[in-house]
C-alpha cells in the first residue's frame, strides 16, 4: 500500500472535499483510499489561535495545499513557516477576492514561488499528480497522537518518516530509550502486516504506557539518535519579527513535532537551554516561537550545529 500526505493551509474547510474526517484534536486528519494509494490530509485547526499546530502539521506532510482566502498576518505566518521548513512542493490557490499581485509580493523569494498555481475548482484534480515519495533507511516513526484503548492498551498514531515496519518489530522509543513491541499495525482502519514510508499508521504497542509518550516522540530501530538539552543554531532571525532577543529570554523551540520551552544562553552564536530533552534527527530544522507576540510569532529558524 502506497501513501501520500498533504497539509492544508489557509482555508482549511476544503479538506472536507478530499477525504473522510478522522482523528481531530488541534490537528485534524482526513484520508481516502483509491486503488493502492492512501492519501491523507492534515489541517492545523488549532491555528491561528495557537502557532504550534501549524509547524506540526507541516512536518507531517510531503506536500502542501495552500488555499488563501485572505491576506492577513496569519497568511504571513503560514508563508514564513513553509519557507522556514523548506516545503518546496505544493499547490497555491486563492479565492476570487484575494489580490493576486499582492499575494505574489508576499511569497516573493520564498519556497511558495515554486508551488503550482491552480484555480480552486481544479485543486482536487491536481492532487492525484503528486507522486509517492518513499524514504529508505532505518525504521523511524514520528508520533502525533497517543491513546489508552480499553482492551487493547497503548495505541499511537503517526507517520513512518523513513524505512518500513513489520508486525512484532521491536522499536526504541525516544526520548525514553525504552523498547516497545509492535503488536499490530493499521492503515486506513485496515490491519496490515507491514507498512512502508511515508505511511500513516496506527500501532498497538506492548511494553510502553501512554503516559510515557508525547507528541513528537520517535519510535525507531536507530539507536544512534541524539537527545539533548542544549542547542547551537546557525540562526537567521525572521525579518518580520521586530523585537530584539536577549540572553535569558524564554521562547518555544519547535523541532519536528516537538515543542519545548527554551532559554537563550547566548545570542551570537545562538545557544539555547531547554527545560526538557529534545530528540534531534539528521537535517532537522529548529524554529523559535514567541506565542505571546502580538504581531508575527515566529522569531526565526536555523539548522542545528
Amino acid at each position: 500500500m502506497k501513501s501520500v500526505n498533504f497539509t492544508i493551509l489557509g482555508e482549511q474547510s476544503i479538506a472536507n472535499d478530499f477525504g473522510k474526517k478522522g482523528t481531530s484534536t488541534d490537528l485534524t486528519l482526513y484520508d481516502r483510499k483509491e486503488s493502492d494509494i492512501i492519501r491523507t490530509w492534515v489541517t492545523p485547526n488549532g491555528f491561528p489561535e495557537k502557532i504550534q499546530p501549524l509547524f506540526q502539521s507541516i512536518y507531517l506532510s510531503e506536500y502542501v495545499i495552500f488555499y488563501v482566502a485572505s491576506l492577513d498576518k496569519f497568511t504571513g505566518e503560514q508563508i514564513i513557516a513553509l519557507d522556514s521548513l523548506g516545503k518546496k512542493d505544493g499547490i497555491l490557490s486563492h479565492s476570487y477576492d484575494v489580490d493576486e499581485a499582492r499575494l505574489n509580493t508576499m511569497i516573493k523569494g520564498t519556497v511558495l514561488e515554486q508551488y503550482k498555481k491552480v484555480d480552486s475548482s481544479n485543486i482536487k484534480e491536481e492532487i492525484s499528480n503528486f507522486p509517492v515519495i518513499q524514504k529508505d533507511g532505518k525504521s523511524c516513526i514520528v508520533i502525533d497522537h497517543c491513546f489508552d484503548v480499553k482492551g487493547v492498551g497503548t495505541v499511537v498514531l503517526g507517520k513512518l518518516i523513513s524505512g518500513k515496519i513489520n508486525q512484532y518489530d521491536k522499536l526504541i522509543h525516544f526520548p525514553s530509550k525504552a523498547e516497545a513491541m509492535v503488536k499490530s499495525i493499521q492503515m486506513h482502519d485496515d490491519d496490515v502486516k507491514e507498512a512502508v514510508s511515508p505511511a500513516r499508521v496506527g500501532l498497538s504497542l506492548k511494553n510502553i504506557k501512554p503516559d510515557d509518550i508525547s507528541r513528537g516522540d520517535i519510535l525507531t530501530t536507530d539507536d544512534s539518535i541524539e537527545i539533548t538539552n542544549e542547542l547551537l543554531l546557525d540562526f537567521q532571525q525572521n525579518q518580520f519579527y521586530k523585537n530584539t532577543i536577549s540572553e535569558n529570554e524564554m521562547c518555544l523551540v519547535s523541532i519536528g513535532m516537538q515543542i519545548k520551552a527554551g532559554k537563550f544562553l547566548s545570542i551570537s552564536p545562538l545557544k539555547l537551554k531547554l527545560d526538557k530533552p529534545i530528540v534531534v534527527l539528521p537535517h532537522d530544522v529548529c524554529v523559535l516561537l514567541k506565542p505571546e507576540s502580538q504581531s508575527i510569532r515566529i522569531i526565526g529558524s536555523g539548522k542545528i550545529q
